[in-house]
């Protein structure tokens, strides 16, 4: 079987015998009857839980806004998003010059204008003002959550007359999904508290695709309340970009729409799971950087056996890509050490070196990517220049005929296993 996988800007080929690949495990081929510009027309004319933007402006009698968006890591259709978005906003009497659009870094480093250009679009960038959101700078505290956490946000937000969130709602590995309450913790946060609430992630209920009693986003929903978000539009998208399902209105409700669409079509049965995973992270910018790769392993450590191995298909044209990470990968000598690391002195950041180790305790990982080999050696995984050198690696292992799961875009996908011996 010779099939393609995205990695970095490009494709690469996979082949493969058919006798040992149990499944390819990707959602199900979806497409729209109608255009993404009508998915979100509909979503727009039809809130969910509140009253329309338009009405909502009115009320408020709001002058100015604050739309969080999304930042590079986390590619949103905003060519279509954020047209009608902005029409409906000056057709309600809020001057464009009023309007910020207030990316949601979280620790992220900062969007260039070129990026930014990428992302929204030259007339967008032109005409509105865009803030990058900084976790240490321009932070207000709106007071305590219910488990003692400080609501400390962005100050340009918590100030807006109107504001508004916009996201992508997918499978997160320790949120249960993306989206929603996310733009606001951790996106427009203070460092502090999204340290405190991503330290959660060691709750065994903080996992892929559980939104119940999940404490991580049970604070997120929380906080998001507590923000005064007034509406927000989120998406769920498939292959390029294109929009199959939208939600607008209730910042809780609006979201568990669109979480209760991945849920249907994200989360895909398999019979067993298998010796060998080779998953990808669906190229870039979902590739760009380690930090954002590992989100591919979760779900790929619940397709693969016990002892098995996960081919981690990403190439990380931007490095490890965040400081405290690699720091906490370079100083540490076993795998011990980043685990006890992490629950003797949580740093954010270092989670992500703590949520690879905590899958190399399943599985070991062989990495093809174009970090180099000491890099890659850092982290406690095996190197490997293309996928054909990592599954002769891997068959050392397991032998000559072993199970395998492809998973193209593996962080985008869920598992559930039908027949458990």
């Amino acid at each position: 079987m010779i099939m393609k996988m995205a990695y970095g800007k490009k494709q690469i080929e996979l082949n493969l015998s058919d006798s040992n690949l149990l499944q390819v495990v990707e959602p199900p081929p979806t497409s729209n009857a109608i255009k993404g510009s009508e998915v979100l027309e509909n979503a727009f004319a039809s809130p969910v839980s509140t009253k329309t933007l338009r009405e909502i402006i009115h009320e408020k009698q709001a002058a100015n806004a604050v739309i969080v968006v999304n930042d590079i890591t986390r590619p949103t259709p905003y060519n279509l998003i954020l047209p009608p978005l902005l029409s409906e906003m000056e057709g309600a009497g809020i001057a464009a010059e009023n309007i910020t659009l207030l990316v949601a870094l979280g620790i992220h480093r900062p969007h260039t204008d070129e990026e930014n250009r990428m992302i929204f679009g030259d007339a967008i960038c032109s005409k509105y003002c865009i803030e990058n959101h900084n976790c240490d700078e321009n932070l207000v505290s709106l007071g305590y959550l219910s488990n003692g956490m400080e609501l400390v946000i962005n100050k340009t937000a918590a100030d807006a007359d109107l504001l508004i969130t916009t996201g992508l709602v997918n499978l997160h590995y320790f949120a249960g999904y993306s989206g929603g309450r996310k733009s606001i913790l951790p996106g427009v946060a203070g460092r502090k508290l999204i340290e405190i609430n991503h330290k959660m992630m060691s709750d065994e209920r903080a996992c892929l695709g559980n939104y119940s009693s999940n404490p991580v986003s049970d604070i997120m929903i929380e906080a998001a309340r507590r923000a005064g978000v007034d509406y927000i539009i989120n998406v769920v998208t498939a292959g390029k970009n294109e929009i199959l399902y939208a939600a607008a209105g209730d910042v809780y409700d609006a979201w568990m729409s669109c979480v209760k669409y991945c849920e249907k079509h994200n989360v895909v049965p398999i019979q067993h799971p298998a010796d060998i995973v080779i998953a990808g992270c669906g190229g870039y910018p979902k590739d760009i950087n380690m930090y954002q790769s590992q989100k591919a392993l979760d779900s790929a450590a619940l397709a693969v056996n016990n002892g098995g191995t996960i081919i981690l298909v990403a190439e990380c044209s931007e490095g490890l890509g965040e400081e405290t990470f690699e720091e906490w990968i370079s100083q540490a000598c076993t795998v011990e050490d980043i685990i006890n690391r992490f629950y003797n002195k949580f740093e954010l950041g270092g989670h992500k070196a703590y949520a690879i180790c905590r899958t190399l305790k399943k599985a070991d990982i062989i990495l093809v990517s174009s970090l180099s080999p000491s890099i890659v050696s850092d982290m406690f995984l095996q190197y490997a220049e293309t996928v054909d050198d990592a599954l002769r690696i891997a068959r050392e292992k397991h032998g000559d005929n072993p199970s395998i799961i492809i998973m193209p875009e593996a962080s985008k996908t869920g598992i559930k296993i039908t027949n458990r011996e």
